[in-house]
């Protein structure tokens, strides 16, 4: 087998490619820190059982394990960043008031998560500690819409669900954490047939109500269908109110509503949210509230967060990344090498052509040129 060939869903990033998605990188967190999220780069290896808390099984089955040879203990190369950002700011920052988190690293899964997809994901997010309340989530989607925009994503679509209704029908149920498992997995897939076989033993108001969840899906009226078909349970009306004020503050986003959608049920505690795009089969962005992961670390601490992968959003975004530059040519002469570190000061790209590869200019659109007239450097069109 030739030495260069890479796994299965692992690519390298060319040139033009990792600029577009660098831009792209430092134009979102720019964003977050107009928005006060301070920057936290956890490690890419920690302990599984670091890793793994309060995370679910799913987590553990898409990570990657090896043995750690000084210690003897299992370790994980992280396939989700979140989990790390609750613990720093469960026992390393330990702060009482709202923290605003953000981070951007790779991740690595065992499995890509959608079609065509990699498996070294570069993961985006920001998360907000402290807020248990709907204005925390608010502005999570507010900034997770803004980010969309501007990479130039157009025609968004933003799904929402919400973990307390299921956890509101489920409640009188005996043994309820055992059915929980099967079925946020066949709501998820929208298997009516084994919905049916499953809650065939429930009484007759949770089974009717849990057999309509997968037809609870559409626009914002749908909540109304929702009030009327389940029960009313306070905690599940509140979820739809939740639910109902979230799609009003979707600016120019399509906002549907999918009550069965609970991919990350066993994480979320809250309100869920995927964001799609045309060009993406799968979502885009996905995000929501995971109160249960700061417990999980023994400091209960509401969170509420998104995360997307950039080279993913970079890949359908029509935002073009700067290419242009100056050429200059090269020369020892102490005034051009004045002229072009002001112009790298002010934030322009120079390229030197080295003697004999004038013309090796294949990344770069040099539509300017920097030439000697009277005596001073001046930069003219090509």
């Amino acid at each position: 087998m030739p030495n260069w060939l890479l796994p299965e869903n692992i690519a390298d990033v060319l040139p033009s490619e990792a600029r577009k998605i660098e831009e792209l990188r430092r134009a979102m967190l720019d964003r977050f820190r107009a928005y006060g999220y301070e920057l936290v780069m956890p490690p890419l290896l920690e302990y599984t059982e670091s890793l793994f808390t309060g995370t679910g099984h799913d987590l553990d089955l898409r990570t990657f394990k090896l043995v750690d040879q000084m210690s003897g203990r299992t370790m994980g190369l992280r396939a989700d960043i979140t989990p790390q950002v609750a613990r720093i700011d469960a026992h390393l920052l330990n702060r009482r008031g709202v923290t605003r988190l953000c981070y951007a690293g790779s991740v690595l899964l065992t499995q890509p998560r959608g079609l065509l997809t990699t498996r070294e994901p570069l993961q985006i997010g920001a998360e907000i500690f402290g807020h248990a309340s709907i204005e925390a989530d608010l502005e999570i989607q507010e900034l997770l819409l803004f980010c969309l925009h501007q990479a130039g994503l157009k025609q968004v679509r933003l799904d929402l669900c919400h973990a307390g209704v299921l956890e509101a029908l489920l409640e009188a149920v005996p043994k309820a954490e055992a059915l929980e498992s099967a079925l946020f997995g066949v709501l998820a897939a929208k298997d009516v047939p084994q919905l049916e076989a499953i809650t065939a033993s429930l009484a007759g108001p949770v089974r009717d109500a849990l057999r309509a969840l997968p037809y609870l899906y559409g626009d914002v009226g749908i909540l109304d269908e929702a009030r009327r078909r389940l029960p009313a349970h306070p905690k599940l009306h509140a979820a739809l109110d939740d639910l109902a004020f979230l799609a009003g503050q979707g600016g120019d986003a399509a906002v549907t509503i999918d009550l069965a959608d609970l991919r990350g049920y066993q994480y979320h505690s809250g309100v869920m949210f995927s964001a799609y795009v045309d060009g993406v089969p799968n979502a885009i962005a996905l995000g929501g509230r995971y109160d249960k992961v700061g417990q999980a670390f023994g400091r209960v601490r509401p969170a509420t967060g998104f995360s997307m992968d950039l080279r993913e959003v970079a890949s359908v975004s029509p935002v073009a990344a700067r290419s242009s530059a100056i050429l200059a040519p090269w020369s020892q002469s102490s005034g051009l090498r004045e002229a072009i570190a002001a112009l790298r000061q002010a934030g322009e790209v120079v390229i030197q052509a080295l003697p004999g590869h004038e013309t090796d200019l294949e990344e770069f659109a040099c539509d300017r040129t920097l030439v000697e007239r009277d005596g001073a450097w001046r930069v003219i069109e090509r």
